[in-house]
């Protein structure tokens, strides 16, 4: 029922009956406890303008106005305690008019420290929140808010004195604020501290037999001594109270009860503390008005009623702050275990994930000492406080050793990032050794130290599988190759006995033909199946290239097969292109097929004319090939790169659909990146990325370059018939 009351009151949804009745018997309570404490402070008034010495009331209202904050009868809260503070002050002799004043002075006080409570402690009980005071600043900020709601209710009670014709004096004023504060402190702490537990009582206990039962299991789980501290520390404050206040003889014993406050505060649950004081508060107050205790020596009353009450609130500020001291660092120590278990937990989860590898891995601290290994790093490289052995067992791939500053621990903590490379790792006792693909990373703690992470992943059965497929597929190669070379070479035969012009032997001859024309395409079949083999796995040896050689060399092979196959010569256009670092025998495959597709598919009767370009993208070289061919169909400029994907397979072009294939493994085991697009011209436009070479003699080369015309013709061959295929490759003279 409760929490369907806090819902309706944050949403802002009308009351429903349950929601009223409770507001209305909330009312009803705490206006029942604002009367007996309000009558008990109108008792303590002084003759002539009817101001009290102690206000407990206070408490009780700021209690029931920040109780009920969430209730949408607050207006019938307000007329209630203005009508009992109105009524009461009547009855209890004091005019009309100062009694109106009084009674508002009480509702202002309790609306402003309401007010101020939400603001600025929200999540509080009372503030808008379900918690308790857990920490000194927090009770420091409820004593500000109270200081401030006194201050304010004097500023109206006084007024009610000076309209009542009384004197309004400093004293005046310090006697209304500190019963405020003082109440609120003997009166108001029991509600905020207890406050949480009654508002939630039925969600957690359910009934008052259900709390009584679970008190009863928590005493008897109490330890004896605990238990036994409890009542001595009860019983040594009553003796102290009776020794104090009761039987003082003219002896001030007022210190005994604030050695046992603070032993409370240090010792015993905080809830047990605010009782203790709020008990022995009032008594300690009440008894010296009467008389009795260290400050009965003072004649005047409103003087002693103040230094009472000083003391109280001086005591319960000590207790309580001590108290909330000790709960605030229980609660951070308790924290604090929980985080280190957590850690514990999450570091032995880790070390058991990081153990099931079976790759190896090692982190190496700044000092290059291994500072944590793996179980399969410990079985690669022996375990992780011996570092030489470490040294000894990693070599290269031929069994020469690596250099200290070439390992890759040592290259990581230079803060360069290892990827990839291929080392063997020989135990002693191990001809062979493992192969292993090593990674390392350097790890920067944020203030300059670098650390290294390095991965060990074994790839000796990948390694090996790839040298029995590639040995496998050059036996096949040759296997098949040797067929078909013994098929063309009697196909050749055959066709040469045939010179007879029979129709049988010109059927014979076509039919030769055809068996020629199908060992042919098989060839080329293997041929590109071998080529895209060595594209995917083949070791890259990369070097300089100079792609303008290169393009030459392979323009002048196109026109040799051009002229011979009595077909247009292609016209090759080659600006200038910058070298690169890559194996020159992939780059050649490379630019063999784009070419040799560029002149394939063109049109029939339509020269072949091709455009190459490069520019330099950082530190990389982006290529260009452009030409007037036929095109690439709609939809298809990414699925050309598929194995075996023909893009024109029903237009009459031969091919097995692995060139382009081919090209792409090449470039992209390059760390580059290979695209088809339409040629603004017509046609297709091929564009390919490839690492920059190093240039030497940069300046001079640029030099050459910028001189040099566009124009001038470096190799140009010509026959001299007109129907001979002819040939330019276009690049800047030297």
């Amino acid at each position: 029922m409760r929490d369907t009351s806090a819902a309706t009151a944050t949403t802002g949804a009308p009351d429903g009956p349950s929601t009223v009745r409770a507001s209305l018997v909330g009312t009803a309570g705490f206006a029942l406890a604002f009367a007996m404490a309000f009558l008990v402070g109108r008792r303590t008034a002084l003759d002539g303008h009817g101001l009290v010495l102690v206000w407990p009331a206070v408490g009780a209202s700021a209690v029931w106005f920040c109780a009920q904050r969430r209730s949408r009868l607050r207006w019938l809260d307000a007329g209630v305690l203005l009508l009992i503070g109105l009524v009461g002050n009547c009855a209890t002799g004091l005019a009309v008019r100062p009694s109106v004043v009084l009674a508002v002075a009480n509702l202002v006080e309790a609306l402003v420290f309401a007010w101020l409570l939400g603001r600025r402690r929200p999540g509080l009980w009372g503030g808008g929140g379900s918690a308790r005071l857990s920490a000194p600043r927090e009770l420091g900020g409820l004593l500000a808010i109270t200081v401030v709601a006194a201050a304010t209710s004097a500023a109206v009670g006084v007024t009610g004195v000076w309209l009542a014709g009384g004197e309004v004096t400093w004293l005046l004023v310090a006697t209304w604020v500190a019963r405020h504060v003082t109440g609120m402190f003997a009166l108001g702490i029991v509600g905020f501290w207890f406050g949480p537990a009654v508002s939630g009582f039925r969600a957690r206990h359910g009934s008052l037999a259900a709390w009584r039962r679970t008190a009863w299991a928590a005493l008897w789980a109490m330890p004896a001594w605990r238990v036994g501290e409890y009542v001595a520390v009860t019983v040594c404050s009553v003796l102290a109270f009776l020794a104090g206040f009761v039987f003082d003889r003219g002896m001030s014993l007022a210190f005994p009860l604030i050695i046992l406050t603070v032993w409370a505060a240090l010792r015993l649950r905080t809830g047990y503390l605010v009782l203790h004081q709020a008990v022995f508060g009032a008594l300690v107050v009440r008894l010296t008005m009467l008389g009795h205790g260290p400050m009965a020596v003072i004649a005047d009353l409103p003087t002693r009623a103040v230094l009472a009450q000083a003391y109280v609130g001086v005591i319960a500020l000590i207790g309580l702050s001590l108290a909330l001291s000790r709960d605030e660092r229980a609660a951070l120590v308790a924290d604090l275990n929980g985080q280190k278990d957590e850690l514990a937990g999450q570091a032995a989860l880790l070390s058991a994930i990081i153990d099931s590898m079976d790759d190896g891995l090692s982190v190496v601290d700044a000092a290059g000492r291994v500072v944590l290994r793996n179980r399969a790093g410990v079985r690669l490289l022996g375990p992780a406080d011996d570092s030489g052995e470490t040294h000894r067992r990693l070599q290269r791939l031929d069994g020469t050793p690596i250099a200290a500053e070439a390992l890759p621990h040592r290259r990581a903590l230079a803060g360069a990032q290892v990827v990839g490379d291929d080392l063997l790792v020989r135990k002693p006792g191990d001809r062979d050794g493992r192969i292993v693909q090593v990674t390392a990373t350097p790890l920067p703690d944020g203030h300059g130290i670098r650390s290294a992470v390095v991965l060990y992943h074994d790839v000796t059965a990948e390694r090996r599988h790839r040298d029995q497929l590639a040995t496998f597929a050059g036996a096949v190669a040759h296997d098949l190759q040797n067929p078909l070379t013994t098929v063309e070479g009697w196909t050749e035969t055959a066709a040469d006995f045939l010179d007879a012009d029979q129709p049988a032997i010109g059927r014979a001859r076509d039919s030769l033909a055809r068996v020629s024309r199908a060992a042919t395409r098989m060839r080329g079949l293997i041929n590109d199946l071998l080529a895209y083999t060595a594209a995917r796995d083949a070791e890259l040896a990369p070097t300089r290239v100079e792609l303008t050689d290169m393009v030459a060399d392979i323009a002048a092979g196109r026109a040799d097969a051009a002229a011979a196959a009595d077909l247009p010569t292609p016209l090759i256009e080659v600006s200038p292109l910058d070298p690169v670092d890559a194996d020159a025998g992939a780059v050649r495959q490379l630019l063999e097929n784009l070419i040799g597709n560029s002149i394939k598919y063109t049109a029939p009767g339509v020269t072949p004319h091709l455009k190459i370009t490069s520019r330099r993208r950082g530190g990389t070289v982006e290529v260009t090939i452009a030409d007037n061919g036929i095109g690439i169909p709609a939809g298809q400029h990414e699925a050309i790169f598929d194995n075996f994907h023909r893009a024109h397979s029903d237009s009459g072009y031969a091919g097995t659909g692995l060139g382009l294939a081919i090209c792409h493994r090449i470039v992209a085991r390059h760390g580059g990146y290979i695209t088809a697009d339409d040629n603004p011209g017509g046609g297709s436009r091929f564009t390919f990325t490839l690492p920059a070479a190093v240039t030497r003699n940069a300046r001079a080369n640029q030099e050459v370059l910028e001189t040099a015309p566009v124009s001038a013709v470096a190799l140009r061959r010509r026959t001299r018939s007109s129907r001979s295929p002819r040939y330019e490759l276009l690049v800047p003279a030297a």
